[in-house]
């Protein structure tokens, strides 16, 4: 009878204020879909209606979902989510108990987030809160011997563990500084068409090709970790995804190593007559220690082990946007720790995101109507 191609129904339902300028571009690039939104609420006691799914084929969404998906969406093909992750929705019955499509908006974060990870970073190996301190105390001390010890990054270890678009994009920046990468995957990317990054990235950003690391690692064995982390890493960042197999990757032997790798790699610069100019001894306070960034999930990491090897001097000192627990207890002490920079799970918040977002949702909804392989799509079997 005519009538152009049947119209699917796009649900948004997002805890944010209409985005109307957003939702009228949408719609004029996409006239077959039928778009309607949802203000949601936070407030898990206050759950949506389920006839709120009924027409809905498309959902994007951080976290509202049809409580029964076969009844309260029947038409659903495909849930977009607005967050990076879907660790968060992994024992909902949609991600447990069917095959629709799940997406994610992977790589909006890449340059919020490395620029949180290089400014902490810096500011532990600038001395940034020693110098604060003078200015707040009206003090011009040119010969401080606290600021003697300063290192810039020429030369450094930067080791990527977890190679997606935040790893890529801090990688560039660190390039830029002067410093070595050193990639980790969870499988081997031992070519270049599969070191390319397949997701959404930011135009201008991160490492498409893959071509900044200059040694690339995989694994998730122990053996296979260990080896990577031995390899003389100075700034260690976590970026993997929390699965079962990532769950306590980072602990006490895990630190052991990473700090025995970079006193090694420093006695190899001795003994080479290159080195930085630093005496390497066994249990010296002054040889180079690692430093650990975190800002994938809290318990990717021991959460004991990490304190007490801040504490012992394995650790040069860490940058913490995420914990185990969340919110991090007021009694921790982490809070404390003065090698230690804490934040409330905040380095990917920027104004930027929800464009982005949308930008991940339009790239794949044009390749859905091309019936061309969407991108950052989750496979349920491994995780992410």
């Amino acid at each position: 009878m005519g009538g152009g191609p049947a119209k699917e129904h796009l649900l948004i339902a997002l805890p944010l204020p209409e985005p109307t300028s957003l939702l009228a571009s949408l719609r004029a690039q996409h006239p077959h879909l039928e778009i309607a939104y949802h203000q949601s609420t936070r407030d898990p006691s206050n759950p949506p209606p389920p006839t709120l799914f009924a027409k809905t084929t498309i959902l994007v969404t951080f976290a509202t979902l049809p409580p029964n998906p076969s009844t309260d969406a029947p038409n659903l093909t495909w849930l977009h989510l607005f967050s990076a992750g879907s660790n968060h929705i992994q024992s909902h019955p949609l991600y447990t108990s069917t095959d629709i499509t799940i997406t994610t908006s992977s790589g909006v974060h890449g340059p919020t987030i490395a620029e949180w990870a290089v400014l902490t970073r810096l500011v532990e190996s600038r001395k940034y809160n020693h110098l604060l301190a003078q200015q707040r105390s009206h003090a011009w001390q040119t010969h401080d011997p606290a600021l003697a010890n300063v290192r810039d990054q020429v030369g450094a270890t930067l080791g990527v563990l977890g190679y997606g678009s935040i790893g890529r994009q801090v990688a560039r920046v660190a390039s830029a500084l002067g410093m070595r990468v050193l990639a980790y995957t969870a499988s081997a990317k031992d070519s270049p068409a599969s070191r390319r990054d397949g997701g959404f990235v930011v135009p201008g950003t991160g490492d498409v090709e893959g071509v900044v690391p200059e040694g690339w690692f995989s694994g998730l064995g122990r053996e296979d970790l260990h080896s990577f982390l031995g390899r003389g890493i100075d700034w260690l960042v976590v970026c993997v995804p929390l699965t079962e197999a990532t769950r306590g990757f980072l602990g006490e032997e895990e630190f052991r190593v990473l700090r025995e790798g970079l006193v090694e790699r420093e006695r190899e610069r001795e003994r080479a007559g290159f080195g930085f100019g630093v005496q390497v001894e066994e249990g010296s306070s002054t040889t180079r220690k690692p430093f650990v960034t975190n800002i994938a999930r809290g318990p990717i990491i021991d959460q004991r082990a990490l304190i007490a090897a801040l504490k012992d001097g394995t650790l040069q000192g860490a940058a913490l946007d995420v914990t185990d627990p969340e919110p991090l207890p007021a009694d921790s002490e982490l809070w404390d720790l003065e090698n230690v920079v804490v934040t409330p799970h905040i380095s990917g918040n920027g104004v930027a995101y929800e464009d982005r977002a949308f930008q991940v949702l339009g790239v794949n909804l044009e390749r859905r109507e091309k019936g061309e392989r969407l991108i950052n799509v989750v496979k349920r079997e491994r995780g992410y």
